[in-house]
């Protein structure tokens, strides 16, 4: 009787460990779904066009043929890409002395994007919870030419590593980018998530357009954003009359949820 009892409790407890590992093996697979990972496009754009890499040309063209595309029409806007002469055009854009040093500056400090990811995965784990439906992009970097940070389209955001350097970087202090001290202070690498969050949330809650805005109203829609860029991230990027503005509307009506706060375009409410 003994050995019976034995051999059933050993069997629960293997029946209980099978559970207790199924388990753990299905929030490690949940875990992996929901992380987030730059594509780094940046790094085949890189080889092509500091080496004229065809293998990495051919990269561009078949792996990521929308990146390419944007790159090409809407960033550089330096021709359609089924150009024929498209490849020479691009490779010659960026035989630029300058260009071809913000290339170089750009994957050293890029090496590695870690940081980024995390807090990528963070700030859209909180979005999908409070934002419901909401499709998760696929972010990627690119390095352009100087003229835009993040481009959002197509459910992808795509990041300008160009525009990330540090605002010391020496290319930044030229007067003939015209760059204020309050860009400069934004075009650093913690600034890169809270951009990518900002004008996603941006494209998919735009500024109305069936009505004249004013400046203030134009203020009180962006503060809106930020004010949810900065729950997103669990820190406050964003410090402005406009972010406190939709600090207390939200305290003022706990029952609302983010979602339609944001869909509120009645900006009087916030006032």
């Amino acid at each position: 009787m003994s050995s019976q009892i034995h051999k059933i409790y050993f069997l629960l407890l293997a029946v209980l460990l099978g559970c207790i590992s199924c388990e753990w093996q299905f929030r490690f697979s949940d875990d992996e779904d929901n992380r987030m990972a730059v594509e780094r496009y940046d790094r085949v754009q890189s080889l092509y066009l500091t080496t004229g890499d065809f293998s990495a040309l051919q990269q561009m063209n078949t792996v990521y043929p929308m990146q390419t595309r944007t790159l090409i029409e809407d960033v550089l806007r330096i021709g359609k890409v089924n150009d024929p002469e498209i490849n020479t055009k691009f490779l010659r854009f960026y035989q630029d002395s300058t260009l071809q040093s913000l290339i170089s500056e750009a994957e050293q400090q890029y090496a590695n994007m870690d940081d980024i990811n995390q807090e990528l995965t963070t700030a859209f784990e909180y979005l999908r919870e409070n934002i419901p439906g909401m499709e998760v992009p696929q972010v990627y970097a690119q390095i352009g030419s100087l003229d835009q940070s993040i481009i959002v389209g197509n459910n992808t955001i795509g990041i300008c590593l160009d525009k990330y350097l540090g605002s010391k970087h020496p290319l930044y202090q030229n007067p003939v980018y015209g760059y204020r001290q309050e860009q400069l202070k934004m075009m650093t690498r913690n600034y890169i998530v809270p951009d990518c969050v900002g004008f996603y949330l941006l494209s998919l809650y735009p500024m109305p357009l069936d009505k004249t805005m004013n400046q203030k109203e134009r203020d009180i829609h962006i503060g809106k954003i930020q004010w949810v860029v900065n729950k997103a991230l669990g820190r406050t990027v964003f410090h402005t009359v406009y972010t406190r503005l939709a600090d207390r509307y939200m305290k003022n009506n706990a029952n609302l949820t983010v979602d339609q706060m944001l869909r509120n375009n009645n900006y009087m409410d916030f006032q």
